[in-house]
């Protein structure tokens, strides 16, 4: 039977990668993102492979998160995987210059934008004693870094969310598991220092994670037998070590 997968920041990086590694296996989709016009612009792309739904919303809203997912057509409504993919990181200043209106934006759409989503579809798993979630996370989760406090506070936070969760669902034979990258090679750097030049050496001088590899990794997590979840996964890029260990060539 084929199902169906829900992912949240579709139109870029991770999440698009995710779409096109799914569609790839025959996976139907509805992806979700903010920006409408690069939303039909990978339906368009994507609809060879398998059917795909989009819904235009941003996580923050919370009315707007739980319209859309009521409005789904019928052939969308049973969403067997949802991979909570949006996220951002705002900045990286040490916590007493930090900005307020970025701890906002990366608490309201890293955090409360995944419980939204979870809360609109959890429901239906419920009922049906059936379901996979995986939240991404990342290796800021596991450890914190100089000038990271909220970003990293923030998903430390998903892990925490993952754990309750799967302890909660347990009952219902629900999957739950985080996949947490380091470094990948996405618009990341680009949000996170507001198209500041800095953004370009990021990545400079070594082999980052591409937003395909993450995808590999989420696929092969989802696609176990009904008897395997994998929890947890922390991955880096073979010229990283943690978060601010990386192999650099001049």
């Amino acid at each position: 039977m084929t199902k169906t997968a829900l992912i949240t920041g579709a139109t870029s990086g991770i999440g698009e990668a995710t779409a096109y590694e799914f569609a790839k296996n025959g996976i139907k989709l509805i992806l979700c993102g903010r920006r409408a016009e690069r939303l039909n612009t990978i339906q368009r792309a994507l609809k060879k492979l398998t059917d795909v739904h989009i819904l235009n919303f941003d996580v923050r809203d919370k009315a707007s998160v739980f319209k859309a997912i009521e409005t789904l057509p019928n052939e969308f409504k049973t969403i067997d995987i949802l991979i909570n993919n949006a996220g951002n990181a705002h900045g990286l200043d040490p916590i007493h210059t930090g900005s307020i209106e970025d701890w906002d934006a990366m608490m309201d759409i890293n955090v409360k934008g995944l419980l939204y989503v979870s809360k609109a579809v959890i429901p239906q798993m419920t009922e049906r004693q059936s379901g996979h979630i995986i939240n991404i996370g990342s290796s800021a989760g596991k450890e914190v870094y100089p000038k990271g406090n909220i970003y990293c506070a923030s998903k430390h936070a998903v892990l925490a969310i993952t754990e309750g969760m799967r302890i909660d669902l347990n009952p219902y034979g629900i999957k739950v598991g985080a996949i947490n990258p380091g470094l990948v090679e996405t618009e990341f750097s680009q949000v996170r220092f507001k198209g500041d030049k800095i953004a370009d050496s990021v990545y400079k001088g070594f082999k980052a994670l591409q937003a395909k590899d993450v995808a590999e990794v989420i696929y092969f997590a989802i696609s176990r037998p009904p008897h395997v979840n994998i929890a947890d996964v922390l991955m880096f890029c073979t010229a990283q070590a943690n978060s601010t260990t990386v192999k650099k060539e001049l």
